[in-house]
């Protein structure tokens, strides 16, 4: 026998939901974003460019950054490398240490995922009506540590 909540509804369908509710928005984000010219886009890698961040990193801080491995964010550096989102330059303020970059495709996916973002954001408002969505978003900060506080994407791969 599960335990329930007050209104009956079982603990283990709220992170469910949860899980859906972000898989849903994730999975129409890359379908939008392969349509328009990103179809190798993954997860990861949005994560990863995030990492990298307007002014660049390390592959050392891209991996703390997300809570993974140096090697590991080495080895999206290089996939995201092939696919011409990023770039390893020379550290202009230390010559012995490499530098990643997005290139201006990377940059371009984040502007695109960005609006489409929004565009996500506004349908859910429209189906669900601004209030509850806005009382939806409110909730889960409440109820969520600030920034993602997870090491998302070796959390996502059962690291």
């Amino acid at each position: 026998m599960s335990a329930t909540a007050d209104d009956g509804r079982p603990g283990f369908e709220l992170p469910l939901l949860l899980l859906a509710g972000f898989r849903a928005l994730i999975d129409e984000l890359h379908a939008e974003l392969a349509r328009q010219g990103h179809p190798h886009v993954r997860p990861a890698y949005g994560f990863a460019m995030q990492a990298i961040g307007p002014g660049g990193a390390t592959a050392s801080e891209v991996g703390r950054r997300l809570g993974v491995s140096k090697q590991a964010a080495g080895k999206t550096v290089d996939r995201l490398e092939e696919l011409g989102y990023a770039e390893r330059v020379d550290d202009p303020t230390d010559g012995r240490r490499k530098l990643v970059r997005l290139t201006g495709r990377g940059v371009d996916a984040l502007d695109r995922s960005a609006v489409i973002f929004d565009g996500l954001r506004a349908r859910w408002a429209a189906e669900l009506g601004p209030g509850r969505l806005a009382d939806l978003e409110d909730s889960l900060r409440t109820m969520a540590p600030a920034g993602l506080g997870v090491d998302a994407v070796s959390w996502l791969a059962g690291g």
